[in-house]
């Protein structure tokens, strides 16, 4: 089944726990090894979207203390409109550039 993350809307506020995204908690090996087999999520990282990873060590709630556990969060946000421009102009001027040279090469 294909990934379709709902991007969290541009300058949401407050809580995004009914949002679409993963929570991942224990050790820092076991958050490595699954955050590395969620590659597919790498395509939402792009100019229109972007990813939102946070990493922390975990804290008791009723102390503040540091834990030995780790917790990680992934979701997909959706850019700005600024963003948005931005990445389209880069996006087709490195498109020219590449035509460009594929032209001259072939000459």
């Amino acid at each position: 089944m294909r990934l379709a993350p709902c991007p969290v809307v541009y300058k949401h506020e407050g809580s995004t726990y009914d949002e679409d995204g993963i929570r991942i908690t224990g050790s820092k090996q076991w958050i490595d090894s699954v955050l590395s087999r969620l590659k597919g999520l790498l395509e939402y990282e792009n100019g229109s979207t972007r990813l939102q990873v946070v990493y922390k060590q975990s804290t008791d709630r009723h102390t503040g203390e540091l834990m030995q556990s780790y917790n990680a969060y992934v979701q997909v946000h959706e850019r700005g409109g600024e963003a948005k421009m931005m990445n389209a102009v880069i996006s087709g001027a490195y498109d020219r550039t590449g035509a460009k040279r594929n032209y001259i090469s072939e000459l």
